[in-house]
């Protein structure tokens, strides 16, 4: 997909009014001693400053503890270097019910956050007072007291406040500032359009839910040099109206640390994602999936280009899956999926151990798990294009762990319902990479590399319409056979490396 032309039109909507008025805060009355609650002088600045048919809201150098604040319509917020705005750490200050987002913008047109100051959540000492108003019956909570399926105890998300919250926005910049420390997802941007993000930094490893940034149903996003460190998925598209998606999303030249998956589209996949490229990101101790591309809630995902990824010390490197977890009769599809220049390392323990809010461990036995493609039965994932792709598997196979018998294919649960992750069929009995329901799928100058020892076949592919091999390498002969082919037609090979002479290496059924 070619960068598209709006992108060059997004700045235009600041350049009339850059020259207009700059509203410092301090003149608003704003102190920068980290206690004063400023939400009412920066809140009047910026009302200010739209009034006057727009300009910037001036924070400069110093710690300003604030409430929530919406901004208006031709209005900027900068951040001076050494500019801290620090939320507040009582959760009634960010509404009685629901919890507003720190930063709030909503039905409003070119605005924008910009400078090399820092938005903190200031999350450790807001989630003690969340927890004081929840024991105290302040706060109604039907979850924080149970353990959710992946072990945790915690808050519902609605609780805990996001830093940003954008909604039915148009002509946005964020540009150059530091997100940290918040307590849900860092950045919501639902059904925005025209939209520049370009070299932020995100710390957030607070808590769970802490997506780097979340871009829903959004449309004519162009994201650049930035980098996400987040105990949630890194870079997240989602789409929660069925009557909507996320559309010409561009991606580009940013770094990837996840407790989850580093690129991710869904979970949430209502109306779904089309024309959508991701390039040249690099991702280290992920805790999940490289590349996880989810359709499960009825949606549509077609037109998908990644390329130029590489990431090292992470879970797994591509899960593509169609599910049907929606409860009505839509079931979503998949369609023109390109994946190219991909090289992951899959290392044998866990990658993101250490960091403060791991991902939390798969339970059950089970060796590492492959690369896969799932679709369901009679609703496969159509045309994937893998290229140019390196994966390799440090990890130690043991049939006394678990084992998948080749002959059991057919016992390997679908789970058309369930959370979808690279997990989520348990034991496979593949360590390269596991294909299943799919129609149209080429693998083009893919190696797969497993230095230790492992019991399983290196691919296995199942239920698959079309299956084009040009170019497959596998150095190490792990077992014999090497490549299962299961319910294969319209089949094409060529350019197979894989060494030894026997005549078992590739098994058809």
């Amino acid at each position: 997909m070619k960068i598209l032309p709006f992108l060059a039109l997004l700045a235009m909507p600041f350049a009339g009014y850059t020259q207009q008025k700059v509203f410092n805060i301090t003149a608003y009355g704003a102190k920068a001693d980290g206690i004063t609650n400023n939400a009412i002088s920066i809140q009047k600045a910026i009302d200010d400053a739209n009034a006057q048919g727009g300009g910037t809201v001036y924070i400069p150098a110093g710690k300003f503890l604030t409430g929530v604040i919406s901004l208006r319509s031709n209005v900027t917020l900068n951040l001076a270097a050494n500019a801290v705005l620090l939320g507040s750490a009582k959760r009634i200050d960010y509404g009685e019910g629901h919890a507003s987002p720190l930063i709030v913008a909503k039905d409003v047109q070119h605005i924008g956050i910009t400078g090399k100051g820092t938005i903190d959540g200031n999350g450790d000492e807001l989630l003690k007072d969340v927890f004081a108003m929840l024991k105290a019956g302040k706060l109604r909570d039907s979850l924080w007291q149970k353990e959710n399926p992946w072990g945790q105890t915690q808050p519902e998300e609605p609780n805990r406040p996001k830093l940003i919250g954008f909604f039915n926005c148009a002509g946005i910049v964020i540009k150059g500032v530091t997100m940290k420390n918040g307590l849900v997802w860092v950045q919501d941007y639902r059904q925005c359009r025209d939209m520049v993000i370009d070299s932020i930094k995100v710390e957030s490893n607070t808590y769970w839910n802490n997506d780097g940034i979340d871009l829903v149903d959004c449309k004519n996003v162009k994201l650049t040099n930035s980098f996400f460190n987040a105990d949630d998925d890194g870079i997240c598209l989602k789409s929660s109206d069925r009557n909507s998606s996320c559309e010409n999303i561009y991606v580009a030249n940013c770094t990837i640390r996840s407790s989850a998956s580093g690129i991710k589209l869904g979970t949430a996949s209502w109306g779904g994602f089309k024309k959508i490229t991701i390039k040249d990101v690099k991702i280290y101790d992920t805790y999940r999936s490289a590349i996880a591309l989810e359709c499960v809630d009825g949606g549509v995902m077609e037109d998908i280009d990644i390329s130029n990824i590489q990431a090292v010390n992470t879970g797994n490197a591509i899960f593509i899956r169609l599910g049907h977890r929606n409860k009505d009769a839509v079931v979503s599809s998949i369609n023109g999926v390109r994946i190219s220049n991909v090289t992951v390392d899959v290392p044998k323990g866990k990658p993101d151990k250490g960091y403060p809010m791991e991902g939390p461990e798969v339970k059950g036995n089970h060796n590492i798990f492959p690369s896969s493609i799932a679709g369901l039965p009679g609703h496969p994932v159509k045309n994937v294009t893998l290229q140019n792709i390196k994966i390799v598997y440090h990890g130690d196979a043991s049939k006394t762990v678990a084992h998948v018998s080749l002959d059991s294919l057919a016992s390997i649960p679908e789970n058309p319902h369930d959370y979808p992750e690279f997990s989520m069929f348990g034991e496979l009995p593949a360590w390269g990479f596991y294909a299943r329901h799919v129609v149209g799928v080429t693998f083009k100058n893919v190696t797969l590399s497993c230095p230790g020892t492992d019991f399983r076949a290196a691919c296995v592919f199942h239920d698959v319409d079309g299956l084009t091999v040009d170019g497959l390498k596998i150095p190490q002969v792990k077992s014999l056979p090497v490549v299962v082919l299961h319910g294969i037609t319209r089949l094409s090979l060529k350019n197979i490396q894989i060494p030894g002479k026997s005549k078992n290496k590739i098994r058809t059924r």
